[in-house]
């Protein structure tokens, strides 16, 4: 029982740090773009308490864990000024994009860890805890790969969608909310094979 405790406990800070991690790399594109929004608010740390939302970071792994037996939750987002970007056409694209591909960095990181181990170097727990932090770090990158506001995906959507659609953009953010409840509600057929994919792919079982 106390090593079940211990496991979980484990498995929460995988998730904070991940997501803390996600939010910092946003901070940091800005910033290397030309925004220092996220520097001067003291965004750009790893101190997990700066980034800390009470409901996204603590109360929903909880019940996303008690309810349906995995944990899932975020961070408050770190704030950027998009106008401050020297590249105006692309940058916020590029912001967005650090989020998920540092998750993904990390889940190639820690899944050709898991790959490459000599069997019975490590205890199966060990296995188990790199096998989560892939598998969390997928699902984060995916997840908010979604081109649906206000997941990272959705300034990708923005970005690429010509000018001339100027309408289109207007009404899919103005329905943003509606349609990230729906996501959020029936989204995760669609990511989670996905997620299995990649895992597969990159851990190669």
């Amino acid at each position: 029982m106390e090593t079940s405790i211990i496991f979980i406990a484990v498995q929460i800070l995988v998730v904070l740090f991940s997501i803390v991690l996600h939010e910092v790399a946003h901070g940091v594109a800005a910033n290397s773009l030309g925004d220092p929004t996220a520097k001067n608010l003291g965004r750009l740390t790893l101190n997990p308490f700066k980034h800390l939302d009470p409901f996204g970071s603590v109360l929903l792994p909880l019940m996303t864990f008690f309810i349906g037996g995995f944990i899932f939750g975020y961070a408050k987002p770190v704030p950027y000024n998009p106008f401050n970007l020297r590249d105006q056409k692309y940058g916020p694209a590029k912001v967005a994009a650090a989020g998920p591909a540092t998750n993904i960095a990390l889940a190639v990181l820690f899944g050709l860890i898991l790959r490459f181990l000599p069997a019975g170097a490590v205890s199966p727990q060990f296995l188990q805890l790199l096998s989560f932090i892939v598998f969390m770090n997928l699902v984060l990158a995916i997840f908010n790969l979604m081109p649906v506001p206000p997941l990272d995906g959705h300034w990708l959507v923005l970005t690429f969608v010509p000018d001339r659609f100027a309408q289109f953009k207007e009404s899919y953010q103005r329905f943003g909310f509606f349609l990230f409840i729906l996501f959020v509600l029936y989204g995760f057929p669609i990511v989670l094979p996905i997620v299995f994919w990649m895992f597969g792919l990159i851990t190669g079982t």
